[in-house]
């Protein structure tokens, strides 16, 4: 993914830009990260804020920190957010 790209969708997905470098989410909100290299997936959820420092993406999760090549992200997600429903209420109603 380029840096134009990553941006873009980063700011599609409300994010905001700090004086520190860090990308944070509204609260509540939380992104996923989808990379593959060489023919390997990983899958990084829960991540609270992201930097990018030319070609290095960092991601801060609520216990760890993970390093990537910017290149090898492929899709970023979301979850959380938007002001929906809670969770599902029992019963028919």
């Amino acid at each position: 993914m380029t840096q134009e790209q990553l941006e873009a969708v980063l700011k599609q997905l409300s994010a905001k830009p700090g004086g520190d470098g860090w990308w944070t989410m509204p609260e509540g909100t939380l992104l996923g990260l989808q990379l593959a290299h060489d023919g390997v997936s990983l899958s990084v959820a829960r991540i609270e804020s992201l930097r990018v420092d030319g070609d290095i993406l960092t991601a801060r999760t609520r216990r760890e920190t993970h390093c990537f090549s910017r290149g090898d992200v492929f899709a970023v997600t979301s979850d959380g957010g938007g002001g929906g429903e809670k969770g599902r209420r029992p019963g028919f109603g």
